[in-house]
């Protein structure tokens, strides 16, 4: 991945993401729900994503319409790599058990983890 998005880069990308595109307006009226923020502040934002490359536009009506240049599985494998790498020193094992341990993870999660542990046992 080339460019790195900031937390408030992710931020809209993860609104973008599943709606696949939106005005700067539909974007701020999502982000206005959690947090106090101007028009104007959005708008920047995403003109500066626009130029970094990690958003693309339509421009050919008056309002343009904003879509994600970069794909979310691929940003995440990224982010949580560096992650990994900077924070747990690349250790995957101090990342499960530190992420275990901040939370009481149901039955069920545990149940999914274990499975998955198993379908990655199993294919080594």
């Amino acid at each position: 991945m080339q460019t790195k998005p900031t937390e408030s880069e992710l931020e809209i990308l993860s609104i973008l993401w599943p709606i696949k595109k939106a005005t700067v307006r539909e974007i701020h009226e999502k982000l206005a729900e959690t947090k106090d923020t101007g028009y104007t502040t959005t708008l920047k934002q995403m003109q500066i994503m626009h130029a970094k490359g990690l958003l693309k536009r339509d421009e050919q009506n008056r309002t343009h319409i904003y879509f994600p240049a970069v794909d979310e599985q691929v940003t995440q494998k990224s982010l949580l790599s560096n992650f990994v790498s900077t924070a747990f020193g690349g250790s995957a094992k101090n990342l499960v058990m530190q992420a275990l341990g901040q939370g009481n993870p149901s039955k069920e999660e545990l149940d999914e983890i274990r499975a998955f542990l198993d379908q990655l046992e199993n294919e080594q």
